[in-house]
């Protein structure tokens, strides 16, 4: 399970990842939020309306669910399930309260906290991408805050100030991982 601020790397750290093990299965989640432009629905997010998703949540759907910056996201229980049987490790792409709920879930995720090498690189990132209007992008600083502080509530923390040298880092905390569940000794 990955977490970290909007603009820490968290999708191209996981994307690089899974060419690097074939081990791995990313869960796609599910959100409020319009799509961006290149997105697309059922893989890389499910695109629900409000409605929808709430309806879903009453239904007992999502494993974990949030409200982040104003809009809903949530891991559809479906999608751990099939990935699950699968046996590959499944990435979970969420934030801090995700993390929360799926800790107390009965799950025993690896929590990885992904962080920008500084708050001064994440704003420059977040505007790089050109993603979300002043408003947006002012909301996604300021939680960005509340999500470094919660740091410590993480199995590991990841600084990306070099893409592959958090790829190779998050690859050795996962592949440390297997061994201990399989018992192995290296």
């Amino acid at each position: 399970m990955v977490s970290g601020p909007s603009g820490s790397g968290k999708h191209t750290v996981l994307q690089e990842a899974m060419k690097r093990d074939d081990g791995f299965a990313l869960a796609v989640t599910a959100t409020t939020r319009p799509p961006r432009e290149g997105e697309i629905d059922a893989k890389d997010y499910y695109f629900y309306s409000r409605e929808e998703f709430r309806r879903r949540i009453d239904a007992g759907e999502f494993a974990e669910f949030a409200d982040v910056h104003g809009e809903l996201y949530g891991t559809p229980r479906h999608e751990l399930e099939r990935h699950l049987a699968s046996g590959k490790d499944v990435l979970l792409q969420i934030d801090v309260q995700g993390m929360r709920t799926l800790r107390t879930s009965g799950l025993d995720p690896v929590t990885v906290f992904l962080v920008p090498p500084s708050v001064e690189e994440l704003e420059a990132r977040l505007r790089g991408r050109a993603t979300e209007n002043a408003a947006d992008l002012a909301l996604r600083l300021r939680n960005a805050h509340a999500e470094i502080a919660a740091r410590d509530e993480f199995d590991h923390v990841i600084v990306n100030d070099d893409l592959a040298e958090a790829v190779a880092e998050f690859l050795a905390i996962v592949r440390n991982d297997r061994e201990q569940r399989s018992g192995g000794s290296g």
